[in-house]
Formats: C-alpha cells, structure tokens, sequence
C-alpha cells in the first residue's frame, strides 16, 4: 500500500515545526520515529497535506536528572530509555515496561513523544505517565504549556494536544528508594499490544500501605489510574488476604473493557484482577525488602 500525496518538510527548530504546523491549518502531522505513523498513512487512514520531519531538530533525546524529577526529551528513543541507567535507578518500573514495548527494530525508532502523541490505550508508555503522575510540555507558536498525563489523555488515540501544538518534553517523579514496584502484562504474543496490564508503586508503613498508585492498560479507551482502590488500600487497613481480595474486586469493577478479536471483555476483566494480586503482592514484597535492604 502506497501513502496519499503530501509535501513533506524537514525541520531544525521546535519554532520552525510549530510555525509549519500552524501554517497547515490542522492537515499537518510531525514525523518523529513514524512507527505508527506511517502505517496509519499507508492505510490512508491519515490524509495530511503535509508531513513535518522533527528528526533534525537539536536538543529534543535526552534523559536529564532534574533533582526530584526526571525529564525526557520527545525525540528520545524507546532503546535509549530501555537501557539507561539512570531510568533503571529512578524510576524501575518504567525501565521494566519498556522491554515489553513492541519489537527491538520499532524500539530503536519509536520515540517517547510518538507513543504518548499516539495515545494507544494498549501501549506502555501512556500508561506510565497516567501511574507515575507525569507533566507534558507542549509547544505551539503562541508558547509553551504543561499539562499532567490525567489531562492529557481523552479518549482511544485522542489527546488534548492541538493540531497546532507538538510535544516536546515529558518529566516524571522520581520513584522512592523506599517504595516497591510492580508490572505485570499479558499480551498474545511477545511484542504484541497488551491484553490487560497493571503496573503498581507503593510504599509502606508498619504493615500497612501508606502511599500506592495503580495504573491499567488494556481494559479501557486510555491509560487509568485505579484511584478508588488507591483510596481502599490506604484506608488505615492492615496489608492482608482479605484486603488484597477487596482491592481486586475493586480494580475488575472499576474497567469497562471492550470485545475484540484478541480477547472478550469478561476475560480482559478477569485478567486485570489477577494481574493485579500478582503486582501488589510482588511490589509489597519489594517494599519490604526495601525496608529491611
């Protein structure tokens, strides 16, 4: 299958992309890693009059260590996070994710502002924003803007960026040392997009759970946060069966999953509650090893 016909423009600047994109008046798209976005023109599922080539822009792959965040540019690579040693310290769960991304050969060209851009419900990193409460930085020609990843995402691939704004920044809090940390998917094949996933930070106190977040993807039109059963876990309860078997009826009544070829709802809300005993269990495991560490 061939694309449609479209003007194709390289670019050096955040301003230059921002300018093309305003001056497309809503028919432009950016060309970053272009995993998704050129099967979606090969499809002609996508008809831009013109594609806006990011990839020369300077200064936009980086991972940076900014004190109590850690800030990724949008043209950095999946592989580039996979391996990085200060992902792998600050922020664990993401550095395991990231291995379940797609294919080795779509990892060293995806980027991080492509995946979130893109906003599969299916796909790690979207998810990872929504679990560890991350701030995007967007930029169009009338400024910059930073929003937090619950605003962001609005629907099954729709987000709250414009056509006229790019991403250009995503910053994440650092993971505590003292917190334990879970992910846990399901996908047909290696590679694949989830089936059902739960990724899982928490921290404890005594035997109790002081703090948690619990993201899902898989089992809804975006990434979620599993905010109800954050507020039963911290609730004062001790950390026990009963507590653990509440928490998982709470996460199966909290998604509405749909039926595809892959998998029915029922089975999808199924697995989200088993994923999710086998995250909270292994992510209070690590906190207390954490603890006694």
């Amino acid at each position: 299958m061939k694309p449609p016909p479209f003007e194709y423009l390289s670019v050096d600047s955040v301003q230059a992309a921002t300018a093309a994109l305003a001056g497309a008046n809503g028919d432009g798209k950016l060309l970053a890693g272009g995993q998704s976005l050129m099967p979606m023109l090969n499809f002609r599922l996508l008809r831009p009059s013109v594609l806006i080539d990011i990839n020369r822009i300077p200064g936009l792959a980086y991972i940076r260590d900014e004190g109590d965040r850690i800030r990724i540019g949008a043209l950095t690579r999946h592989r580039m996070i996979e391996t990085s040693d200060l992902v792998a310290r600050q922020l664990p769960v993401m550095s395991e994710a990231m291995a379940h991304v797609a294919h080795l050969a779509i990892r060293n060209r995806g980027t991080i502002g492509g995946s979130l851009s893109h906003a599969d419900p299916a796909a790690e990193l979207p998810m990872m924003s929504m679990l560890l409460d991350a701030k995007l930085e967007l930029a169009s020609a009338e400024g910059r803007r930073t929003l937090n990843a619950s605003e962001f995402f609005i629907g099954a691939l729709t987000t709250d960026l414009s056509d006229a704004e790019m991403l250009v920044s995503v910053s994440f809090p650092k993971v505590p040392p003292s917190a334990g940390w879970a992910f846990e998917e399901v996908a047909r094949r290696s590679g694949d997009f989830a089936l059902a996933c739960v990724a899982i930070c928490l921290e404890r106190s005594g035997d109790r759970v002081s703090h948690v977040r619990i993201g899902m993807m898989g089992v809804g039109e975006t990434p979620m946060r599993a905010t109800e059963t954050e507020a039963q876990l911290t609730s004062g309860r001790p950390f026990d069966d009963p507590l653990m078997a509440a928490a998982v009826s709470s996460i199966r009544a909290s998604v509405e999953p749909n039926t595809d070829l892959h998998a029915s709802a029922d089975y999808r809300r199924h697995l989200v509650g088993v994923l999710a005993e086998r995250a909270l269990r292994k992510a209070w495991s690590r906190a207390t090893e954490a603890r006694h560490g």
